[in-house]
């Protein structure tokens, strides 16, 4: 085809491709994502591990930061690691992978899964941590496996499941079944303890689908007596127990895919929905024994994380400066440390430019200076040098005046005082918009809350700044877990001798062009 297309095209050979033009690509590509973060003030990451087909442990690393309103999201790094996991090695690599980028100074928070080494990595960096929202949610609902009232039951269902999945001719009637019953044509769900949820699918999608189960039970080419058995056992209290679990359980999992969506959800989301989930699993009068054991072992378990100051009042800030949640927020005292940030970043911000345009100015007054002392006063030696080192830098900037300085030499010495009550006037512009932003009503939950504060960024250009910083910050680490998937069909069977090095490129190519 190419050939017939262009007779005089010769298309890069495989050693080209490989050792030449992927890297040169990648090259370019690395470039303007170190270029585009050098222009942002706040980043924040998510790492995560990974075990290749070819048993090689890979360490990634995603950045995550907003730029005119809109979450930007890279692939730094999917890098090789043959030494042991530890914690001061993961707090190596991350720190290594940073300073390539050059963004170790700027990260906001890292959210990262809840294993051992990654909290020791994270404090080993001075970073704040946050434990991932989608692992947090997902040992919650793996809590319900230890309950007997749960177990015995569930397994009469699973029992059925697994001999409807190991058939081939159960599948075929299945579908039979389903098309003669009008019900959707969806598979069986098995449960798998580690996967997310996996219970409450199990058993939503048997009950979607008994209809066709029990129908295809009794279909003479499924020669399994026993287990037609099996799901004529199921009782009424059974089904019973099964809805009252879904109906429980249908809210974790729609936390679940909140946090872990392609919308990359941010960290001001996990308060407001542990907040819905500790009422929706608030014991009741009334309750079942089944709904209050399945209410106190979900809650139980969720209730004891994100319980440390740091973080809990990291999230705090993060909710209230959510247009959508912020009246979420039951801390009264949130709203003096966002202020307290306000002040603290603003004097931080005119400080250092003055300093710098300062010692600019002064270089340029110093240079000048030499020169026409140098051309004009060649007879005084020791003296003229010392003068020419330290040159008046009010007569300097007196004799550089323009006609135009000194017609507005008045107003020009009025700025100059109003810069000292500068703080004051800061403060006051703080309370307006705190005030403005506390009395306006909270934003729909399907608004994006970095473009609603970037088309408000003139009304509050204090607050919108701080509150960008925090948006940024992720509610869980899928989207490291998305590089593996990634990874997974780059690094595969037929590709499993694949060189780290190419892997990564090819990885990062992929997720960030």
């Amino acid at each position: 085809m190419t050939t017939a297309l262009n007779p005089k095209y010769t298309p890069p050979s495989r050693d080209s491709l490989s050792n030449e033009l992927i890297p040169a690509w990648y090259k370019v590509e690395k470039s303007n994502v170190v270029f585009e973060l050098s222009g942002v003030s706040k980043v924040a990451i998510t790492s995560d591990g990974w075990t290749s087909i070819s048993q090689d442990h890979y360490l990634t690393v995603t950045a995550h930061y907003i730029i005119e309103g809109k979450m930007r999201q890279k692939v730094l790094r999917t890098k090789a690691i043959y030494t042991a996991q530890t914690g001061q090695v993961v707090a190596e690599e991350i720190g290594e992978i940073l300073q390539e980028f050059g963004i170790m100074n700027k990260i906001a928070a890292v959210t990262v899964d809840n294993a051992a080494n990654m909290d020791v990595a994270i404090k080993r960096l001075n970073f704040i941590k946050l434990g991932c929202f989608a692992h947090t949610l997902n040992l919650g609902a793996q809590s319900v496996y230890s309950l007997a009232s749960v177990t015995k039951w569930t397994a009469k269902i699973r029992g059925v499941v697994v001999w409807m999945k190991r058939s081939s001719m159960g599948k075929t009637v299945l579908r039979e079944k389903q098309q003669l019953l009008n019900l959707p044509k969806h598979s069986l769900i098995l449960d798998v303890r580690t996967r997310w949820n996996s219970l409450y699918m199990m058993l939503e999608r048997f009950i979607e689908q008994y209809p066709a189960i029990q129908a295809a039970s009794l279909d003479q080419r499924l020669r399994k007596p026993m287990e037609r058995d099996r799901l004529a056992r199921l009782t009424e209290d059974d089904f019973r127990r099964a809805e009252e679990f879904i109906h429980l359980m249908k809210v974790l999992y729609t936390s679940t895919l909140c946090v872990s969506s392609e919308k990359s959800p941010t960290c001001g989301q996990i308060l407001p929905i542990l907040r819905k989930l500790e009422k929706h699993f608030s014991v009741e009068e009334g309750d079942t024994v089944l709904g209050s054991s399945l209410k106190q072992a979900v809650w139980g378990n969720l209730s004891k994380r994100y319980q440390t100051d740091g973080i809990r009042t990291f999230l705090e800030e993060a909710t209230a400066l959510d247009p959508r949640f912020k009246n979420h927020v039951e801390d009264s005292t949130v709203w003096d440390r966002i202020k307290e940030k306000v002040m603290v970043g603003k004097l931080t911000e005119s400080e250092q430019p003055t300093e710098q345009d300062r010692g600019e100015e002064d270089g340029v007054t110093q240079q000048q200076s030499l020169t026409q002392r140098e051309n004009e006063e060649e007879e005084d030696g020791e003296e003229s040098e010392e003068e020419q080192e330290q040159p008046p830098p009010c007569s300097s900037k007196r004799a550089k005046m323009t006609p135009l300085e000194e017609l507005f030499a008045a107003e020009d010495s009025l700025k100059i005082k109003n810069l000292s009550t500068s703080t004051m006037s800061t403060q006051l512009q703080t309370d307006r918009e705190l005030k403005m932003y506390q009395d306006m009503p909270p934003t729909m939950t399907s608004d994006d809350p970095a473009a609603w504060w970037w088309n408000k960024r003139t009304t509050y250009p204090l607050l919108s700044e701080v509150a960008l910083s925090y948006l940024c910050v992720q509610a869980s680490s899928t989207p490291s877990e998305r590089v593996f998937s990634t990874a997974g069909d780059t690094i595969c069977p037929e590709r499993s001798r694949i060189l780290p090095e190419k892997a990564d490129m090819l990885i990062f190519l992929n997720k960030n062009c």
